[in-house]
């Protein structure tokens, strides 16, 4: 594999991780949370993600196992795989606490409303987080390992399918991003603070990817990769229904979330079609 290649992975990683920032910065430096339109990229980026994990990925780990298993036991791998990529991505989220797990959704105009204004259940969920701000960022940073590589993985072997990803998740990063400056300004008190956390809590995506390069790539061969791609697809759909869509319907109307859905995959069907 040669060194642009990966490097271009990298790079795409890195890009999606970061846009926690933007995130971060709409939190701090705009007023009003634009529900619709982050309802509609939510249920966009869910629909390029799901559709792309059964219509791309999955059929390609499928056709990348069946010369080393032959088909029917290529099959069992790739369905295996796809769902063990979805208890992976599972257990992760189990042990993240839902009062520190960043893909609790928050708006915007909660920073200028304070605590105290809140609903109180809400509020003590700011007491909590006041007090373990700092595990905040590193929930995050457990969440988005995975997602590194996710990303990573599919660049290296479609470079535009790995950007279609990456645009994908860098979408769900945005909200992710005001989610987690939010609490973290009521921990630390410390707007500019709040936002370098969450800024860098994106850094474990491309960290994921680093660390998935050094691991998998001395054995990497036909039956790794159709397996780790498959288990991609179901990381990919299982971030999708737990998160990107409930999200959209949390920030939205329930029409714009599934309007963003169909958007999202009939342009992710429209580029796979260009690229035939």
């Amino acid at each position: 594999m040669d060194t642009q290649t990966v490097l271009y992975a990298f790079g795409l990683t890195l890009f999606a991780g970061l846009s926690t920032g933007i995130g971060s910065a709409l939190a701090f430096f705009t007023k009003r949370t634009n529900t619709k339109v982050l309802s509609l990229a939510l249920g966009f980026s869910a629909g390029v993600m799901i559709y792309v994990s059964f219509m791309e990925i999955v059929v390609k780990a499928n056709a990348a196992l069946i010369p080393e298993l032959g088909v029917v036991m290529a099959q069992w791998a790739t369905v295996l795989s796809f769902f063990g990529g979805i208890a992976f991505i599972a257990i992760i989220d189990k042990f993240v606490p839902s009062y520190e797990n960043p893909h609790e959704m928050h708006s915007i105009e909660e920073i200028a409303a304070g605590k105290d204004s809140l609903p109180k259940d809400k509020a003590h969920d700011f007491d909590k987080l006041r007090r373990t701000g700092m595990f905040a960022a590193i929930a995050i940073a457990i969440h988005n390992f995975p997602e590194g590589l996710a990303t990573f993985t599919a660049a290296l072997t479609d470079p535009a399918l790995g950007m279609a990803i990456a645009v994908a998740i860098a979408i769900h990063n945005i909200p992710e991003g005001i989610a987690v400056s939010i609490p973290l300004y009521y921990a630390t008190g410390d707007r500019k603070k709040a936002f370098l956390y969450s800024f860098l809590s994106g850094l474990s995506e491309p960290v994921g990817a680093l660390i998935g390069y050094l691991i998998l790539m001395p054995f990497f061969s036909p039956t790794v990769f159709g397996v780790l791609f498959a288990s991609v697809a179901g990381i990919m759909v299982f971030i999708s229904l737990d998160e990107l869509l409930p999200a959209a319907e949390e920030y939205g109307e329930h029409h714009l979330s599934i309007y963003g859905l169909i958007a999202g995959m009939a342009v992710m069907a429209l580029s796979l079609l260009l690229f035939l």
